[in-house]
């Protein structure tokens, strides 16, 4: 007597592609887990902020200095009628279209601009996960680098303004009369979160795209040291990009930086025209799209040459 056995094939579920669903809860478990490490550190996030406000003081009186040496020197054509209605001595000079109370209110705004688009540690710790073979985990697991990553930054970003509310809260107040306009019209306001948010997508697809270039050279330290140099003043992070002269700013408008910083501070307050602001968000959101596009063709062409060794 014979005997037929049949073959039965191992169970290679973990092998199915996974749906949306599936994704969706990789996602959400990502996240949750994410934003659980850092809020382990909000006292760490409420002190840091405070201390982030602490230049104010310095660029206040500076910015006090300039506006009351312009002043005294007789530039500002308005100075003296302005003094008269002025008893407390208040500079009263104008630059680039912004008087001392704007700009210290300038410098407030671009704080919170700063704090949503800047990345530390992303671009290098991309290079540094791709330089050390821990980017193969990516490569072998369902989960997809730049998604991983993204999420991550949202849970930071959260946990971050979670606990940093109050103390922006309370230096806002104490400040609030250098916010000479008041708080700006319902439709600026929603530009400006737009703004905002925008400004975190470009900062993070940006920082993502520098560290993609490690897959071609193994060290991207120094072109991130040139990034940041440049971002620090091309953002309008150190000074209003509308005090740039005037053959110099319709360079750096063209750049995507200043929408890290500058944009969003003068779309609160107001220093941007109302006929141009559609076209500037417009133009926001094709550097973010282009980024985005950049990001994604990098990882896919670095992972196609990519090569790891070992465990």
């Amino acid at each position: 007597m014979s005997a037929t056995a049949s073959y039965t094939p191992p169970n290679d579920s973990a092998h199915q592609p996974i749906g949306w669903l599936g994704r969706l809860r990789i996602w959400k478990m990502i996240f949750s887990v994410a934003l659980s490490e850092r809020l382990v550190y909000r006292g760490d996030f409420a002190l840091g902020t405070l201390m982030r406000f602490l230049p104010i003081v310095t660029q206040i009186f500076l910015w006090w200095a300039i506006f009351d040496s312009i002043d005294a020197a007789g530039i500002s054509e308005r100075s003296e009628q302005l003094v008269a209605e002025n008893p407390t001595g208040e500079p009263t000079a104008q630059i680039g279209g912004f008087g001392f109370r704007d700009m210290v209110a300038y410098y407030l705004i671009t704080m919170i601009a700063r704090a949503f688009s800047s990345m530390p540690g992303l671009a290098s710790g991309i290079a540094q996960q791709i330089r050390e073979g821990e980017i193969k985990r990516y490569m072998i697991q369902p989960i997809d680098l730049i998604g991983f990553l993204l999420l991550n930054r949202i849970a930071h970003k959260i946990a971050y303004y979670a606990v940093a509310f109050a103390p922006f809260g309370l230096v806002f107040y104490l400040c609030r009369d250098y916010f000479v306009s008041g708080f700006p019209p319902s439709h600026l306001f929603l530009s400006f979160l737009a703004s905002l948010a925008m400004g975190f997508a470009i900062g993070f697809f940006l920082e993502a795209a520098i560290g993609m270039i490690g897959f071609w050279f193994l060290e991207v330290s120094s072109l991130l040291f040139l990034y940041m140099l440049f971002s620090f003043f091309l953002s309008g992070h150190m000074f209003p990009l509308s005090l740039l002269p005037d053959n110099i700013e319709w360079f750096v408008n063209l750049l995507p930086l200043k929408y890290l910083a500058y944009f969003p501070a003068a779309v609160f307050l107001g220093k941007i025209p109302e006929d141009e602001l559609a076209g500037e968000m417009a133009m926001e959101a094709a550097w973010l799209v282009f980024f985005i596009i950049v990001c994604r063709v990098a990882y896919a062409r670095g992972v196609s040459r990519y090569s790891g060794y070992g465990g």
